[in-house]
């Protein structure tokens, strides 16, 4: 059985709408889940993601522009789902992508914030030991 996920992208939100959650609260009703082996899908996959990127600086509502993406995905980049990788461009783009393997769980606004914080610590405490040279 294949995977459902929603399928948009705030760059092909008509002007004044957010139908893919860029700037408000994703609204479920006014998107539909795609199986992702179906025609409909633009890319056929396994998984499920949610792309955003956004903007140090910019002249939208918050002061920023922001983009999102949710489609489907054949192979999670970070090689699990669940979890998400994110960064910063050199020209100092956000970016952060959300791998997951639930129907509809591209949906969500943080597919899996239980996992921030063991994630923070691990950062800090490897720029902890890695400053401070303990091995």
């Amino acid at each position: 059985k294949a995977v459902r996920c929603y399928q948009c992208s705030s760059d092909t939100d008509t002007d004044g709408e957010d139908l893919c959650g860029a700037y408000h609260k994703f609204d479920k009703t006014k998107n539909i889940a795609i199986d992702c082996n179906d025609e409909d899908s633009h890319m056929p996959g396994t998984f499920c993601v949610k792309e955003v990127r956004q903007s140090p600086r910019g002249f939208v509502w918050d002061g920023r522009w922001r983009q999102v993406i949710r489609r489907c995905a054949s192979v999670a980049s970070t090689g699990v789902t669940g979890v998400c990788n994110w960064g910063v461009y050199e020209n100092g783009v956000y970016w952060e992508e959300c791998y997951c393997s639930d129907d509809s769980c591209n949906g969500a606004t943080t597919i899996s914030s239980n996992l921030v914080l063991p994630a923070l610590l691990f950062v800090l405490t490897s720029l902890f030991l890695g400053t401070y040279g303990f091995k």
